[in-house]
């Protein structure tokens, strides 16, 4: 029998890239309890709806707004709403991220590792200039204000929180982050016209970097962290979020 629409918890949707879901030994279920959407869904009193994949950027979380099924049925019952993307928007990207996209679907195997060494060569040796970016910082926005308008327009009192871009310290990036500081800024900017409490991280990924504590990807974090991240949303949220 289906549970009446009053019986069912709310729900927190989370739009993130991999941050959202992997640890510091890699990737993990979206219901594990210790990475950070599960922790703030918990403490506030919701079920997480999380909904990302590795490399997304805000145009890929508009895209999953537009195009995903899973955020359709969760739209009813959301009462906040967390988007975790921009950075990747602000990383290094020295090939168009529609040829870095088609590099899996070339054949045969061999060629595609050739060309994926390649690209990585290229990628640690043009990192520093910090340009061009995955996305540059005014279509960071662009998407991020589309996606707040869409759920919005759906669920106008639920509030939404954005994280700022982290930081990394990949060697498959020249341990450069040259594009950040743009990124961060515009970032911030739009979330105080737009009345989005806007979360840093960046502070927090260094301090476990520094620690050797998160991923030896140099990308992803300890649950450490995970920890200290949901504090910061959900110290944003809780007090919004109307049950």
């Amino acid at each position: 029998m289906t549970a009446p629409i009053s019986a069912r918890p709310g729900r927190l949707l989370v739009l993130c890239d991999s941050l959202g879901y992997y640890g510091p030994q890699g990737g993990l279920p979206a219901d594990d309890p210790r990475i950070w959407p599960n922790l703030v869904a918990g403490r506030l009193g919701l079920s997480a709806e999380l909904v990302g994949r590795v490399g997304w950027t805000t145009r890929d979380g508009w895209w999953a707004v537009t195009q995903d099924p899973r955020v359709w049925a969760a739209m009813p019952e959301v009462d906040a709403v967390v988007l975790a993307l921009g950075g990747m928007d602000s990383l290094p990207s020295p090939v168009p991220t529609a040829l870095r996209e088609s590099i899996r679907y070339i054949r045969p195997a061999a060629l595609r590792a050739r060309v994926r060494d390649g690209y990585g060569r290229m990628q640690r040796r043009f990192a520093p200039v910090g340009w061009p970016m995955a996305l540059p910082p005014a279509v960071t926005v662009e998407y991020l204000e589309r996606i707040r308008a869409a759920v919005t327009t759906l669920r106008p009192a639920a509030p939404l929180a954005v994280l700022a871009p982290p930081t990394h310290r990949a060697y498959a990036y020249g341990y450069a982050h040259p594009g950040r500081a743009r990124t961060d800024t515009a970032m911030r900017r739009w979330a105080d016209r737009a009345g989005v409490a806007y979360i840093p991280v960046g502070d927090l990924s260094e301090w476990a970097f520094d620690l050797g504590a998160n991923n030896i990807d140099g990308i992803h974090w300890s649950f450490d962290v995970h920890r200290r991240v949901a504090d910061r949303v959900a110290a944003a949220l809780g007090p919004e979020v109307q049950l």
